[in-house]
Parts: structure tokens; sequence; C-alpha cells
């Protein structure tokens, strides 16, 4: 069944364990927890998502995170992925969430943010590319096809802050 989730309803109240790609299928609502990383300067990371990737396979994104799982707190997934996908090990902070209509499937989007001053080690299977831009160089990117579009509708609530 793969990767089990909560499911939730529009005030992201549990319903019910799923799996993931169920969930998906069925345009259930359930909650990914994001990361934006930045260095101490500032600058945001970016990166691209490998090329065979089942989810917007090469595409950039602005954001690190995924799922969060069974009885997991979006601060916990946040802090689970960063180590996932980056190796770091950090606490990133609760910013705000939101209902994502989603490309794929509608979601709850848990978005943290973490100063990163640790050496990144970036999953091969997670992050294909990665740099680090000013936030004009990452508007600018956002406009390429191949910016995710959930990750548009973050950044642009995000700005809006």
């Amino acid at each position: 069944m793969g990767k089990r989730v909560e499911r939730v309803d529009e005030h992201d109240r549990v319903l019910g364990v799923v799996g993931r790609r169920e969930a998906i299928r069925h345009g259930w609502l359930h909650r990914i927890a994001t990361i934006v990383c930045r260095d101490p300067g500032g600058r945001i990371l970016v990166h691209r998502r490998p090329a065979d990737d089942r989810l917007f396979p090469g595409g950039l994104n602005w954001m690190v995170g995924g799922a969060v799982g069974v009885g997991e707190s979006y601060e916990d997934a946040a802090a689970r992925e960063l180590a996932e996908e980056l190796g770091v090990l950090a606490r990133p902070r609760f910013v705000f969430k939101f209902l994502c209509a989603g490309v794929i499937s509608p979601y709850w989007l848990g978005l943290h943010e973490v100063v990163i001053t640790d050496e990144l080690r970036p999953d091969p299977s997670e992050v294909a590319w990665h740099d680090w831009l000013t936030e004009r160089e990452l508007l600018d990117l956002a406009g390429d096809e191949s910016f995710v579009p959930d990750a548009r509708e973050a950044l642009d609530r995000y700005r809006a802050l």
C-alpha cells in the first residue's frame, strides 16, 4: 500500500488512515509538510527533482518536503523530510498552512522555514540538482515552465505575508 497518511477534512481534522497513492487517486485531502531553506545570507535553496520521479519529474521547486505520516505533526514531518532529503538535522519553524488545490490532488500544505548552516548532503533520489538563489532570481525562475505549479502558489502566499 505504500506510505500511510491521515485523510483529513476541509478543517484539517483527521477522518482516517489511507495510503498516500489512494488519497491522490481519490482526491482526498491529506497533509504535506514543506520547508523553505535559507542560507545565513538569506538566499533560498532551489532544487530540481529527479527526471525519473513519479510526481513532477525534473520539476524545479523552492521547497523540500513530503507527506505527513500517521500521527506525525507538520513540524515533526518537516524535520524528518529535511534530514531525509538534505541530510540536515534541524527543527524548521512553522510559518503557515493552507488548503492547496494541487495539480495532482488537493492537500493541506504546511510551510516551514529553516536557516541552514551545515553542509548539505542531498539524497540523489530526491534532489537531482540544487543551488542557492536570491529572492529576485527565485522569482524569475518561478516563471519557468518546469517550476512545480503547486510551488508557485505557495511562493505567492509566502510573499504576501
